[in-house]
């Protein structure tokens, strides 16, 4: 990853400074990939998948260069899961061998989710911890963990994913507001909003299936 960082160094370069922090131009291109992505999510395009795959690999570069390592490393999964996620919207069947559709995620399913993010989160924490020299380890932990969880309910067209997010976006805010990175900030801050308007397009997709 350094070897990238130093390869990307014009492209992390500022653009402009924004609340006193710079600006990269990495950082520009990754914030309109990842809402022109949410906003074909929305619409349940697969062009979406592609798009996540490119702003992933964007903001991989821009978080190891700022010493978010979870969120980094993240991002690898997340482009491992788009090409996963972008054959299920393509070529997926639901349990009952029909084609995957929009769809609920039954009650225990949904607490089955809960358990496991809550029991991965401090085990990341510690992870980073002690294995990098990350200054905020259990919180760039939590979203990371948060993130893993709607990236796979989102690929399998389950409408709880947004809620996920919901609560991801919101943790997210906070931890780039720290590291001063504005732009991502703004990002989030719309990925939230787009999250609740995202469930609702979803609920009625469900509903008038």
């Amino acid at each position: 990853m350094p070897a990238a960082i130093d390869w990307a160094a014009p492209a992390l370069s500022a653009a402009f400074t924004l609340w006193g922090s710079p600006v990269t131009w990495l950082e520009i291109v990754a914030f309109v990939l990842s809402l022109w992505m949410v906003e074909r999510n929305m619409r349940v395009d697969p062009i979406a998948w592609p798009l996540a795959i490119a702003a992933s690999a964007l903001y991989a570069l821009l978080f190891a260069a700022n010493r978010l390592y979870g969120e980094a490393t993240l991002q690898f999964f997340f482009i491992a899961v788009s090409f996963w996620g972008w054959w299920q919207w393509l070529r997926g069947h639901s349990a009952d061998g029909t084609v995957l559709r929009v769809h609920r995620l039954p009650a225990a399913g949904r607490w089955r989710v809960a358990l496991l993010t809550l029991l991965t989160w401090p085990l990341l924490g510690l992870a980073l911890q002690h294995g990098t020299d990350s200054d905020v380890p259990f919180l760039d932990a939590l979203p990371t963990v948060g993130s893993v969880a709607g990236q796979l309910l989102l690929g399998r067209k389950l409408i709880e994913n947004w809620l996920v997010w919901l609560a991801v976006n919101l943790i997210s805010v906070g931890l780039f507001a720290w590291k001063g990175l504005w732009l991502t900030v703004l990002l989030y801050a719309l990925f939230a909003m787009l999250s609740v308007l995202g469930w609702r397009m979803w609920h009625r997709q469900a509903a008038s299936a």
